[in-house]
This record gives structure tokens, sequence and C-alpha cells, in this order.
């Protein structure tokens, strides 16, 4: 691990050990370097402000599930270690969800979302011939629904496991998929 990434890495587990008692709007760059045992310009030295901070943390240990290689039929299984590691954060990610906000904590990852549920949209337009317009439309419509759904599991306000929301998912999917391909072929007869 280079050095600039392990400091990194602490400061992560100082602010998220510090989420657990406090808001994030409550911590300072002073209490958080002392806690890491840093100086300030460390922090400045890599981050902007806590924000970016908590951004760079979620980028390396939930979004990091999401992001699938080539191949898009291991979306279930990044998805399934995202909620395990939510389960497993479960008072850090509150915690934040609740100083940010839902508006402020849509905008931090929308694009991270958006790009990587755009991969598997690509390949639904490459099944179905969809234009790119209905493509994008589905993108923004499955990264919202999945922030809304990840949202409420954590909140405690779904009965079901993340297997079984994953599989209405890609149940979900599927549907369009097959809703989609006999349209098309309704269209060609």
């Amino acid at each position: 691990m280079k050095h600039g990434d392990e400091t990194k890495r602490l400061l992560a587990t100082s602010l998220k050990t510090l989420m657990k008692n406090k808001p994030l709007e409550k911590i300072s760059i002073r209490e958080l370097t002392d806690h890491a045992n840093m100086n300030r310009q460390t922090f400045y030295y890599h981050f902007e402000d806590i924000y970016d901070l908590l951004k760079w943390t979620f980028q390396q240990e939930a979004l990091q599930f999401l992001d699938l290689p080539e191949s898009t039929s291991v979306w279930k299984e990044g998805l399934l270690q995202l909620f395990n590691y939510l389960d497993e954060n479960r008072e850090f990610c509150i915690c934040a969800l609740r100083s940010l906000g839902r508006g402020h904590l849509k905008r931090f990852f929308y694009s991270d979302i958006h790009r990587i549920f755009g991969r598997v949209i690509n390949e639904f337009g490459e099944k179905t011939n969809a234009a790119e317009e209905y493509m994008a439309f589905l993108t923004h419509f499955y990264t919202l629904s999945l922030a809304g759904l990840v949202e409420s599991w954590l909140l405690e306000e779904m009965d079901q496991s993340p297997e079984e929301i994953i599989e209405m998912i890609n149940m979900f999917i599927q549907d369009q998929i097959l809703g989609a391909e006999r349209r098309i072929k309704g269209q060609h007869n």
C-alpha cells in the first residue's frame, strides 16, 4: 500500500470512529487529525474538507462493490457485497445520511452509481436495440431507484433481506428486457 493511501485510510478510520458518536457537521478537522495522530496540513494535503474525505471513504469502501468488470453478469454479487458493507457499517452510513441529507448524499454519489448502472443498461440496449434516449432514461431510473431502495433498507423501512431485494431487482430488469423484446417483435410483425 502506498504511503498516501495508508494516510487516507487512517483518516477514514478516524472519521468512521468519530461519526459513531457525533454528526458529521460537528466533527472538526482538528478533532479528526488529533484522533488520527496527524497534523492538519497532512489532512489538507489529501482532502479539501471532511466531505471530500467522506466521499473518498464511500468510494473506496462501498462503491467499489458496484464497479463491475466488463461483464455485467456479476452485478448481483457486487450489490450483495454493498448491502453487506452497509450492514457492517450501519451506524456510520446512517450518520452520513442524516448529516448530509438525502439530496446532498444523492448528488454526492449520483455520477458514480450512474456510470456503473450505465453498463448494465447498455447491455440491455444491445439486446433490445433500444434507443439511446430510452437507455439514458432507464439508467437514471435505476440509479434513483437503487439509491432509494438502499436508503430505505438502511433505515430499516423494508423487511426484505438483501438477497430478496436483489432478486426482485433482477426480476424487474428481466421483465423489462422481456417486455422490450415483445414490443420490438410486435413492431416487426
